[in-house]
């Protein structure tokens, strides 16, 4: 930070004094200009210029230096709303746009104007004329004009080509004439004990710290004349306690321009005598700068003393004579109307009203056992956000944190308040807030340098949370609100999700992408296939589609996760050390620290730097159980020191319930259909004989979701030499009850045809067996049939059709013909007597067989039927066996759009005849 105080528009003292910040000089010229183009309005009586590099602590030295500059020049009624507006245009510059923040402070008769300068001139103008939405209050940047708009008489941006300067000017408040400030009348008796004479020492000490002048009054107040401290450095009679609320030593404090305090001076006895003093840093007309000191004794400080501003909330009242809302002395006007912004505005109030270097609110749990870290300002706040620690602790840590506490120094109890763990803060002062004796929150203000608070501060940061407590609680209950319903529609949509599919794999990526980016910035999710079996790493997912290959790596290098049933989230830390450790080894690798000689950066590098940020955050696990069996874990990340919200595991804990029973629901469903589908095929021959001088071509089409074994089945096998079985049937129903007849049917048919009865013998036995199922039994539409090629191309088939749907016969001259008459079915009747039927199929010829879900294929009142299925057929002169049946296949999906709601089967036996050389 470089400084500069010009009283009356001078250049200030160029050279540097010690180790306090360097001042910097402008030419009287430039200076004077500078100031006609910045204020032409009113005539400008002094000013003061400093610039602070682009690091955090830069915002508190810009908060002391103005502060220091102001109550140098007596406008102690308007620091506090100056230092407010300029650290949050500090803020923005040295934190948001990362740049240097220069701060020039201007007197003027009626007013101070400050203005805040960086080198990001960015191009978006707010014009004040019109009405314009500066964006919410608790975004990163333009907070800082709203409150100049709030609290700034004037205020405006001005842009130059390197430059951006934000002005505002505060006027100074209307007083009688002649009062600066007055107390009430008090009797003689309520008066303040003095001596006889009240004596102010008036020290006066050059640029180096020497005492250069030693009135009557330090003689009679220290019992040293002049000549035995002249040319004594000031620092050897000074006791100095390092006052609370102050950061510098007394070397510092002589060297701003205006300090007030307490310390001692050790008089000619050895006894350090408690005194007031005010501190005036002034120049001769020489140019040479001098610090004039006047004190009296601690207990006469209201001699010297500058009144300070009062509580407005206890007794000022507005310009139509309302009292002021204590609330809005606080935190300012217009109030931030969200949670967030509200604590963040907190947070910085209460930084500036102790001059801390840092400050964060933390709210309390439902059950007030945890608190959540809401908001910071002078912290990591993305490392410390949502982090939780407990209300109720151990020593050495938090204590409790229903009581005001106050803690010098860090360094001397480590862990005491484990938020600042780490950020070089020494000295802190945390209060409770309460509602109705409930614990919602605690807020506190921390300082790099120790002993900086005492129980002073405890009360004034009490006062102040006890006025925004109740504001706080309202909001966060009504966040909390929000948040509530927009989890019930999230999970009324994920339920309605879930429940659509019962697939498994799909089941596993719906969870993950309702998860990612909504809950957590990436996500894993373990199955379980059986209570003996290890949790196996099953989907991964994360918002950058680029990690999703290296955060599979990871996790599958470490073990899974405990499948604890125990509801609820709970943390796993292996993911992020195990980040951590592969990214530390690969930037060894890449530096040649790893044992090898070669420093050449190795190609993964990146992906492993990139995978360890993304994991390094906090990773909890939620048990995924169904009817009381962990069947899973899902698992939730945030990328490098980010916290989950209490309220965020919550939502994610109603998920995973959710989630899975669904997962288990597919997972029986796919054993189901395994199963279905398993059972189906056992039903159906595995392959079809070669028959030679016959084509037989058979398609089957299964209706349903996969899970219901079906009713029709299809079969052609050999009997003998050159004799060949066909059956094709239907089993009413579907289910378990209707493969069993099924598999009754298919075994029993070649069993009896092999031992050579007829086919009138095999479906009467056949008919037998299925009675004889009780109960289970089911009526069975059946066509059977024998084949046998002839020597002259023909094929002899004998048929029986016992009530299916008659096979039709293709000649080669395109007529369609019934093949068989229709018999009575199998199943119903006991005492049942078949006949068969003999057909020659010539060469060119083609017997069709199908079952009923081919002829009773309906769209709305028209059904397909026997006679449209012959039309059919009859297109199909000259083609094979397989282009028959795929024909008639594609008929009967075109002739509905909706699905077939029965199976279907269909085969096709032609006989092509005898082939010439």
């Amino acid at each position: 930070m470089t400084t500069g105080l010009i009283p009356g528009g001078q250049p200030p003292d160029p050279r540097p004094t010690g180790a306090l910040p360097q001042q910097r000089r402008e030419p009287a010229g430039h200076a004077a200009q500078h100031v006609e183009n910045r204020s032409r309005s009113s005539v400008i009586t002094a000013r003061a210029a400093a610039s602070f590099e682009p690091v955090g602590r830069s915002v508190a030295s810009a908060r002391s230096f103005v502060r220091d500059t102001l109550q140098g020049w007596g406008f102690a009624d308007i620091v506090d709303d100056a230092v407010v507006l300029t650290s949050e245009l500090v803020t923005n510059a040295v934190v948001h746009a990362g740049t240097s923040a220069d701060v020039l402070c201007l007197r003027s008769d009626d007013g101070v104007r400050i203005e805040v300068a960086d080198r990001y001139p960015e191009r978006e103008i707010p014009l004040q004329a019109t009405a314009v939405n500066m964006g919410s209050p608790d975004r990163e940047g333009g907070r800082g004009l709203q409150l100049c708009a709030a609290l700034a008489g004037r205020w405006g941006v001005e842009y130059i080509p390197t430059h951006k300067t934000v002005w505002f000017q505060l006027d100074l408040p209307a007083r009688v004439v002649g009062t600066r400030s007055a107390g009430p009348a008090l009797p003689s008796d309520l008066l303040p004990l003095a001596d006889s004479r009240v004596r102010v020492a008036v020290i006066q000490v050059d640029r180096t710290g020497h005492i250069a002048a030693w009135n009557e009054d330090a003689e009679d107040l220290f019992g040293y004349a002049a000549e035995q401290v002249t040319g004594k450095p000031l620092t050897d009679l000074a006791a100095w306690p390092h006052t609370p609320g102050t950061s510098t030593g007394i070397a510092e404090a002589l060297r701003l321009s205006r300090w007030e305090g307490s310390y001692g001076i050790r008089a000619a006895t050895g006894r350090v005598t408690p005194v007031y003093a005010s501190h005036l840093r002034v120049r001769d007309t020489g140019g040479e700068p001098s610090t004039v000191c006047l004190l009296v004794r601690d207990h006469e400080r209201a001699v010297l003393q500058t009144p300070l501003r009062g509580p407005a909330s206890d007794t000022s009242t507005g310009s139509e004579g309302q009292n002021t809302d204590p609330f809005e002395v606080f935190i300012g006007y217009p109030a931030p109307d969200d949670l967030d912004g509200l604590l963040q505005r907190t947070v910085e109030r209460a930084r500036d009203m102790l001059d801390g270097d840092s400050a964060f609110l933390l709210l309390a749990t439902d059950d007030e056992t945890e608190l959540e870290v809401r908001a910071s300002t002078g912290l990591p706040s993305a490392r410390q956000r949502f982090a939780r620690v407990p209300v109720e602790a151990g020593p050495g840590r938090y204590g409790s944190a229903r009581m005001p506490a106050v803690h010098d120094d860090l360094t001397a109890v480590p862990g005491a308040v484990p938020l600042l763990n780490g950020t070089g803060m020494r000295s802190v002062v945390t209060v409770p807030l309460k509602v109705e004796g409930r614990l919602t929150g605690s807020l506190g203000v921390a300082a790099e340098a120790p002993g900086r608070y005492s129980n002073e501060e405890a009360l004034r940061l009490q006062f102040a949370a006890d006025r925004i407590a109740l504001a706080v609680e309202s909001a966060r209950l009504g966040e909390l609100e929000r948040l509530r319903r927009g989890s019930l529609n999230f999970l009324v949509e994920a339920s309605d999700l879930l429940a659509g599919t019962l697939d498994r794999d799909q089941t596993l990526a719906l969870m993950a992408q309702m998860t990612v980016p909504t809950l957590a910035t990436w996500c894993a999710v373990y199955t379980i296939a059986h209570q003996a079996s290890e949790p196996y790493l099953s989907y991964v997912l994360h918002e950058d589609e680029e990690l999703i290959d290296g955060i599979k790596s990871l996790l599958s290098k470490i073990a899974p996760p405990d499948p604890v049933p125990t509801p609820g989230a709970r943390v796993w830390s292996a993911p992020g050390e195990m980040a951590h450790q592969a990214a530390l080894r690969s930037s060894m690798r890449s530096l040649g620290l790893s044992g090898s000689q070669t420093r050449q950066v190795t190609p993964g590098i990146g992906p492993t730097l990139a995978t360890a940020s993304a994991v390094g955050g906090e990773t909890v696990v939620l048990p995924l159980v169904a009817r009381n069996r962990v069947i899973g874990m899902l698992t939730l990340g945030k990328p490098t020191d980010e916290h989950f919200r209490q309220e965020i595991l919550e939502l994610a804990e109603d998920l995973s319930r959710r989630a899975a029973l669904a997962l288990d629901n597919a997972r029986l469903y796919s054993e189901r259909t395994a199963i279905s589908q398993s059972l189906q095929r056992s039903l159906l021959p595995p392959e079809l004989p070669e028959i030679d001088g016959v084509e037989v071509e058979v398609i089957y089409r299964a209706a349903g979701e996969g899970n219901e074994v079906g009713g029709d089945f299809y079969d052609v096998f050999p009997i003998r030499d050159g004799t060949y079985g066909f059956a094709i049937g239907d089993v009413c129903g579907t289910g378990p009850n209707a493969a069993a007849v099924t598999g009754l049917a298919r075994h029993a048919l070649r069993l009896l045809a092999r031992e050579g009865l007829t086919g009138p013998t095999v479906l009467e036995r056949l008919n037998s067996a299925i009675l004889d199922e009780g109960a289970r039994s089911r009526f069975l539409t059946l066509l059977y049939g024998e084949m046998r090629p002839q020597e002259d191309g023909s094929a002899e088939l004998k048929v029986v059709c016992a009530g299916h749907p008659l096979p039709l016969r293709l000649r080669q001259d395109g007529t369609v013909e019934p093949a068989a008459e229709p018999q009575p079915l199998l199943g119903v009747i006991e005492d049942l007597e078949l006949y068969e039927q003999t057909v020659t199929l010539d060469p060119g010829d083609v017997l069709l067989c199908v079952t009923d879900g081919v002829t009773e294929r309906r769209e709305g009142a028209r059904m397909l039927g026997d006679d449209g299925l012959a039309d059919v057929l009859t297109t199909c002169t000259g083609l094979t066996a397989g282009a028959v049946a795929a024909r008639i296949m594609r008929a009967v999906e075109r002739f509905a759009s909706d699905a077939p709601s029965d199976d279907m089967a269909i085969l096709a036996m032609r006989v092509p005849g005898l082939h010439k050389d």
